[in-house]
């Protein structure tokens, strides 16, 4: 869990805990997203080991890769897909959102 702690996930899952504590006791993830992954990257692999072994099923099965284009779309002002439709980064979170829409996580 030791990345975990360090990082900013870690700290985003304590504050959805201390939202839901003292705000909203209704308030659910619906997942975990595994982003900026780098297959090359021993850190990337060790991160959604521990991620899944922490969060189990609420770890989606799509991971989003470091991408170039993904980069870049926000410099231009525009999202992903329509910035480049046919980019690693845009397919992958078009398949999250097909694993959204068809898995249990999806918004009920």
């Amino acid at each position: 869990m030791r990345i975990l702690r360090n990082g900013r996930t870690w700290k985003s899952y304590e504050t959805v805990r201390m939202v839901k504590k003292n705000l909203n006791p209704h308030l659910e993830i619906e997942g975990i997203l595994l982003t900026m992954f780098d297959v090359r990257n021993n850190l990337s692999s060790q991160v959604a080991e521990e991620a899944r072994r922490h969060f189990k099923e609420k770890v989606f099965t799509t991971i989003i890769p470091r991408n170039v284009r993904l980069s870049e779309a926000p410099s231009f002002g525009k999202p992903i897909i329509l910035y480049d439709a046919a980019s690693r980064g845009a397919l992958r979170y078009l398949e999250l959102a097909n694993e959204i829409m068809s898995s249990s996580k999806g918004i009920k």
